[in-house]
């Protein structure tokens, strides 16, 4: 889902380096050394640095964003305590809301509900193969949440329904007759996500 490429090393005689790839460079104390090395090596592998979009961060009292994760201070409800860790980033979750959002708009209509189910469990599905290291529990509420609504308004407008889409179309329809993929019940089966 992520355009955008994860950093690779490579040897060899005409080596090429994709324009965006992304780099973090993680240290203990020593980030202004880290960064001066780092721009010297690209120097001398005639590579351009973005200054505009490199920054030092120090963790955890700041977050940054990495590959559509934001890493930082994280919450484990299993253990009671910090720690440094990742979860979807804020900025993929409403991109990924606006998505949502454009399948069920009204100029679909002619849809049936099963093409409307399939596309939007194909999205689901792809996202949450992407977000699914770290603590994804609130992401995945988020974006389940999000996803029921947009379908029960795109149901309203598609069958005429008056009152209220809750009782017309409950969870229930939604997940068991439809059969709507919910992403926190997929979490259970991610080896790598954490509530």
């Amino acid at each position: 889902m992520s355009r955008e490429a994860h950093v690779r090393f490579r040897e060899g005689v005409g080596v090429r380096i994709l324009r965006a790839t992304r780099l973090v460079i993680c240290c203990n104390g020593t980030a202004e050394e880290a960064a001066r090395q780092m721009r010297s090596m690209m120097t001398i592998l005639k590579l351009t640095v973005n200054e505009q979009k490199t920054h030092i961060c120090r963790v955890p009292a700041e977050t940054f964003d990495f590959l559509g994760y934001t890493v930082g201070r994280c919450w484990s409800w299993k253990k009671h305590r910090w720690y440094i860790g990742t979860k979807p980033s804020q900025k993929r979750i409403t991109r990924f809301r606006q998505a949502v959002h454009e399948v069920t708009t009204p100029r679909w209509e002619l849809k049936t509900v099963e093409d409307r189910v399939k596309e939007l469990n194909r999205m689901l599905t792809g996202w949450a193969n992407y977000f699914c290291l770290g603590t994804v529990k609130h992401a995945y509420e988020t974006v389940d949440a999000y996803v029921q609504d947009r379908l029960r308004q795109w149901l309203r407008r598609k069958h005429k329904v008056q009152g209220s889409v809750y009782t017309q179309y409950p969870d229930r329809f939604l997940y068991d007759q439809l059969g709507l993929v919910r992403l926190t019940r997929m979490q259970r089966h991610l080896p790598r996500a954490t509530a």
